[in-house]
């Protein structure tokens, strides 16, 4: 289950970075884009549930630092694109989704923790 969890994580991870950087041109701009913003939190909620199920050994604060991290680097590289660009919003909304998957991820954690782990893998 781990490594499909660490698997998961990683994936996750790639496809949020490569959606994140690829060209959106054919959008038209906005100040403020409220869908935008879902997606972002939306995103990285569920980085942050994966990971913390995936990383169980790895404090919750300290992993949902490392994503906000993440977060920032990719606003960094928006603007360095000539198709995109970085936005602090953006940032907030990620901190949003780290926020909630922080707490949904440590639920999970302590749930996982207290299934015998005969039972975890019983059908």
């Amino acid at each position: 289950m781990s490594l499909l969890l660490t698997t998961l994580f990683w994936v996750s991870t790639m496809a949020v970075v490569v959606l994140s950087l690829l060209p959106v041109a054919y959008l038209p701009p906005q100040s403020f884009d409220i869908w935008d913003k879902a997606q972002h939190a939306t995103g990285f909620l569920g980085l942050t549930v994966l990971g913390l199920a995936a990383y169980r050994a790895t404090p919750a604060l300290r992993f949902g630092l490392r994503l906000l991290l993440l977060g920032g680097v990719i606003e960094l590289a928006q603007s360095a694109t000539g198709w995109r660009h970085g936005d602090l919003l953006d940032l907030l909304a990620d901190a949003v989704g780290i926020a909630i998957g922080g707490g949904l991820g440590w639920s999970l954690r302590r749930l996982l923790a207290a299934t015998p782990r005969s039972r975890r893998y019983q059908g």
